[in-house]
């Protein structure tokens, strides 16, 4: 490996950092946004639904857009570094906002909700797609890729702490009972969080893979290469099978522990009152969050032992099948509920690492096969699959809940809500995730071929440089 090729821990620190920035917003909106929109903003549960799937439908076309935006961003800091710095601020502002309860009618509430959503998608695309597509400019070797990729996940699953322990313990505190000023708050704290570490990403990475000197600078071209790059189109199917399964997962949760659990005569009830009414499944989605981040530490061994996908089919199938069990279990069994939990969350957290590691090989293929090399379009498939993935998950779980006659404000909470509630806890994201193993058995990058790309690719550059 060349010493151009290796990276710092200082810099894959400072890597991780972005995404940490990046899950501070998104693992605040994930699980607690649809609760906030139905419990504490008073919005109807097929409204909520209707209007995340219809933001994060129109959201996947500014993915596009900003991919190639960012390929043809020319700066002294790069193409993809700056955008960290100049989306700072707007993310911040643009995740207060989606928390911020302004006293309007019905209509208007709706109104609000869906020009915040907007915004933050926006703020989230022009941060998040540029900074997933810097990864696949910093190294060109793919064991140090996969180690990036695992640095970045152990950083955005550091940021799932955050916010889970800011929205458990700061809504109650600085609320002081009050919920919405309480979300709102908080989400000055976290802004702040946020801003920061994506600056911080900044300072402290490097561009080092030049484009091939003969790429194309038209997008219709870019465009024309992606839609002929094989394993890119199965790598956006399946970014938004496993997105969207962690979502429902994770969006369920609070609904899960909210109506159904009971910790009256438990052991784990003394143990989340840190947290207020929300404590336990505070306490719950912190341990996922965990879990996550020490399977990122496994990644890189068992992507050497295995190759990405295989590994990707077992923890797709590892993951669903233990979440599926999950329906039989009884509303004070939670010993059972965060051991099963946590054994499959450990199969999800890796995923994600296989995934974005996966995009930087798609990035390397259409470079080998096409001699360009539109990396933040290539890229931009991450951020469309987390936001699509999400809006469906979203949707999903409202909807399910609506058919099984949710009321988050009823005092006797009915066995056909409880069904819906348990439905969309287990068997509904795991036999939505397993379209993922039927896609992994089409994609054709695997070890070896990988291998052959690497060597000619290098092979390439040194021919230009000389």
């Amino acid at each position: 490996m060349s010493n151009k090729n290796k990276l710092s821990i200082k810099e894959k620190i400072g890597y991780a950092l972005g995404d940490t920035s990046a899950n501070i917003a998104w693992r605040t909106i994930g699980p607690f946004l649809p609760i906030f929109y139905t419990d504490v903003f008073g919005l109807g549960t097929v409204a909520v639904a209707t209007l995340l799937l219809v933001i994060r439908l129109g959201d996947g076309v500014t993915d596009l857009v900003m991919g190639t935006i960012a390929d043809r961003t020319k700066t002294r800091w790069g193409k993809f570094r700056p955008w960290l710095l100049w989306t700072a601020l707007p993310f911040g502002v643009a995740l207060v906002l989606q928390f911020t309860t302004p006293n309007l009618s019905l209509s208007g509430k709706l109104i609000w909700a869906y020009a915040t959503s907007i915004f933050y998608t926006l703020a989230y695309t022009a941060n998040n797609v540029p900074y997933s597509a810097l990864m696949g400019v910093m190294t060109s070797n793919l064991k140090e890729r996969t180690q990036l990729s695992s640095f970045r996940f152990l950083g955005a699953y550091f940021g799932g702490i955050i916010a889970t322990i800011g929205v458990i313990v700061l809504v109650d505190f600085l609320g002081n009972g009050n919920d919405n000023l309480g979300y709102q708050y908080t989400m000055y704290v976290l802004a702040i969080i946020l801003a920061s570490f994506s600056i911080i990403t900044f300072f402290t990475t490097r561009e080092r893979v030049p484009a091939p000197k003969n790429s194309t600078v038209s997008i219709k071209q870019d465009l024309k290469d992606i839609a002929n790059n094989k394993p890119w189109i199965i790598l956006l199917f399946l970014g938004f099978v496993f997105v969207t399964y962690n979502i429902i997962k994770q969006g369920s949760a609070m609904f899960y522990f909210t109506h159904f659990v009971d910790d009256s005569n438990n052991f784990f009830g003394s143990l989340s009152k840190w947290g207020g009414k929300n404590g336990l499944a505070g306490l719950y989605i912190l341990s996922l969050l965990i879990i996550s981040m020490i399977s990122t530490f496994f990644a890189p061994y068992l992507t050497k032992l295995l190759g990405k996908v295989k590994l990707f089919i077992i923890c797709i199938a590892f993951s669903a099948i233990t979440a599926a069990v999950m329906f039989w279990l009884k509303s004070d069994q939670i010993g059972y509920i965060f051991s099963l939990g946590i054994i499959s969350e450990f199969g999800a957290g890796i995923m994600p690492v296989l995934f974005f590691a996966m995009l930087g090989d798609a990035a390397d293929y259409s470079e080998y096969k096409n001699g360009r090399r539109a990396t933040g379009l290539i890229f931009s498939a991450g951020a469309f699959a987390m936001k699509f993935g999400s809006g469906v998950a979203g949707a999903i779980t409202l909807l399910v809940l609506n058919i099984y006659s949710y009321d988050g404000q009823a005092i006797v909470k009915t066995s056909e809500m409880l069904l819906g509630i348990k439905l969309n806890m287990s068997i509904v994201p795991a036999i939505f995730v397993l379209f993922g193993i039927v896609a992994l058995f089409f994609y054709p990058l695997n070890t070896k071929k990988m291998e052959e790309i690497e060597l000619e690719l290098e092979q390439r550059r040194s021919d230009v440089e000389i």
